[in-house]
């Protein structure tokens, strides 16, 4: 069987965090003393040297198409590293020309400061963790800035646009601990007037091992969730933003390419700790490899932990899971090139799909519907293998 290998991305993880959110979930850690930025990249660059090799096969001559510095909070890192790092990455793996290369970051006023450098050194866009504006949600979620550093961190992306960064995103998060609907909406307001390129609009969920699931918060309820959403959605409509994922909204020609290369199936190369990454090989095998989570372990240069294969039986879940977060039409073509499976393997699931309306099909694409979005998970569940 031969594969068509989709485009590569890379992620890096960088873990430390000035303090833990009572609702993250991520591989982060508290920050005890100084950061070892210079020890870590060393080893993320080992990590990534490793990768080339053990990879060679699968990567040969192809180019990285994205890069994600996640956390974490990577913006406790410098200007000066993160130039550094993505200097010596670039000197193991050759980038596409217009890469886009994003930097998730804290919005206090300390780690915006340092916007204007991470342009300078590379990076394209940055990803600003606000959440809300409100004092009080704030404080409830952790976070250890104020609305006005979040306000002034996104003149700051504003500023550094004027010297190479292409693009910022603010997320924001509904369904917060006794939150209202006009709180949700006047948070999205605020969110809009900043006028950001890119905005990332979610619920909060509760998952576990978080602060949150041993001590449950009120949240709101169902009907109070879906009216945030529904009128949220028009808000963000009529402000010219176009949502192209479940939760992420764009002004026409920014969306999030790196994150876009994850639903459509692509490969990303991921570095540091805990990072999770997918690979494929000319030859037909597709795998799934995470790293080791903790720094102490990562550091010690044990870097990789777990590798697994995708099955064939698997790749209709694994393909569908990441094509239908996407509101874009599916192109069958692409269902066959990256799982090398033929599209009448899942010609009665897809029959069925269209029977409750979930997707509409023409000769080259399967779309999701509207009603298809609202019950993503009864047809994704369609494809598990039996």
């Amino acid at each position: 069987m031969q594969l068509t290998p989709p485009p590569l991305s890379l992620y890096i993880h960088i873990p430390w965090c000035v303090q833990k959110c009572p609702y993250c979930d991520f591989n982060s850690h508290a920050q005890k003393g100084l950061i070892p930025e210079a020890e870590y990249i060393q080893h993320l660059l080992a990590d990534l040297s490793q990768d080339l090799t053990v990879y060679q096969a699968a990567i040969g001559h192809r180019k990285i198409h994205s890069i994600f510095i996640g956390g974490g909070t990577p913006s406790l890192f410098s200007a000066e590293s993160i130039a550094y790092l993505l200097k010596e990455v670039e000197k193991r793996i050759a980038f596409e020309p217009n890469i886009e290369i994003t930097l998730e970051a804290n919005p206090g006023t300390a780690e915006a400061a340092r916007f204007l450098g991470y342009a300078e050194g590379g990076v394209t866009r940055i990803s600003m963790g606000i959440q809300s504006f409100e004092p009080e949600k704030l404080l409830k979620l952790g976070r250890i800035h104020d609305s006005q550093e979040a306000i002034q961190a996104v003149k700051f992306a504003q500023d550094s646009a004027k010297s190479g960064l292409k693009s910022f995103n603010i997320d924001l998060m509904h369904g917060l601990p006794n939150q209202s609907v006009q709180q949700a909406l006047a948070d999205l307001e605020t969110g809009i007037a900043l006028n950001p390129p890119h905005l990332s609009w979610y619920q909060l969920t509760i998952e576990p091992n978080t602060m949150f699931y041993y001590r449950k918060p009120t949240l709101p309820d169902d009907d109070a969730l879906w009216e945030i959403f529904e009128q949220g959605h028009q808000l963000l409509t009529r402000a010219g933003y176009e949502q192209y994922e479940t939760s992420a909204y764009a002004k026409k020609g920014f969306q999030c390419q790196h994150n876009l290369n994850y639903w459509r199936f692509g490969d990303y190369l991921a570095i540091g700790c805990g990072a999770h990454g997918k690979i494929t090989f000319p030859t037909g095998e597709i795998y799934r490899f995470s790293k080791t989570k903790h720094p102490k372990g990562y550091m010690r240069g044990e870097y990789r932990y777990h590798q697994e294969q995708i099955e064939l039986a698997d790749r209709p879940f694994e393909f569908f899971m990441n094509r239908f977060r996407l509101l874009e039409a599916v192109p069958k073509l692409e269902f066959e090139a990256y799982t090398g499976l033929n599209e009448k393997t899942v010609l009665p699931k897809m029959d069925w799909a269209l029977t409750q309306n979930y997707i509409t099909e023409n000769a080259s694409h399967w779309q999701i519907t509207e009603h298809g979005k609202l019950f993503l998970n009864e047809l994704l569940e369609v494809f598990l293998a039996d």
